[in-house]
């Protein structure tokens, strides 16, 4: 450091002051501008895709908050339809029931019905069958009562006593 303090040289000194203040000059004549320019730029750049980039995560909070309601009335939707399809269940599985017993109900009347006409048809079956049975035994005694002319007589004389004239 001696040595540098030591050689001072005033004409020395004179021109570096001279060439740094040209140089100066020169930098702010042509480099200056366009380094502030391309600096400039660059933070106008920047701020630009700072901006951009504020308005895609205020975007995304829009898109997330639209997705969320989107999905809130999905769910909504679903629960309403899922509703529905029980309530229509339920009133088909009520109807079916009533009319099941409706139906039931039509074929036990049906059913009784059928019981008694074939009641009804047994019960005159046998009644003819009792009818013609009675006449055949009636045949068969009135024959049997009738087989002799003496017996004929009384039978005609009994019943003409039984006969009251007026």
């Amino acid at each position: 450091m001696e040595k540098l303090v030591n050689d001072f040289s005033f004409g020395l000194f004179f021109w570096q002051i001279i060439v740094l203040v040209v140089l100066i000059l020169l930098l702010k004549k042509f480099a200056w501008k366009p380094i502030l320019d391309a600096l400039n730029d660059r933070e106008q750049g920047i701020q630009d895709a700072l901006d951009s980039a504020e308005k895609a995560r205020k975007e995304m909070q829009n898109l997330q908050a639209d997705n969320e309601n989107l999905m809130k009335e999905a769910r909504m939707e679903r629960d309403n339809m899922i509703k529905e399809a029980r309530e229509i269940k339920e009133k088909m599985i009520s109807e079916a029931r009533e009319e099941a017993q409706k139906e039931g109900e039509k074929m036990i009347l049906q059913a009784k019905a059928t019981i008694q006409n074939e009641k009804n048809a047994a019960l005159a079956d046998i009644k003819n069958q009792v009818a013609t049975l009675s006449m055949q035994i009636a045949e068969k005694v009135v024959r049997e009562q009738l087989s002799s002319d003496a017996k004929q007589e009384k039978l005609v004389e009994d019943m003409l006593d039984d006969v009251t004239l007026n």
